[in-house]
């Protein structure tokens, strides 16, 4: 995760995970951790990783089923 100051945390925890998408490391259909687990993986408090997250769904790259989880959908095409 890059420390860009000029950036917000949430903004560089989302790209972070976009790179593990991207990279396969988080395939499609992939759950992602709750938020607690990734706020520890991160280094970043539960509510930075709900803005992640938030972010993550706006590019298109997850979906968020109330009661299941977060998932990985196929990445758009570059």
């Amino acid at each position: 995760m890059s420390h860009d100051p000029f950036q917000y945390v949430y903004v560089q925890v989302a790209d972070a995970v976009e790179a593990e998408i991207r990279d396969g490391r988080l395939p499609h259909g992939a759950r992602l951790p709750n938020e607690r687990a990734m706020g520890q993986q991160y280094g970043v408090a539960p509510n930075t990783i709900r803005r992640a997250v938030q972010e993550l769904r706006e590019r298109g790259l997850v979906v968020t089923l109330p009661n299941k989880g977060t998932f990985v959908t196929a990445p758009p095409a570059e």
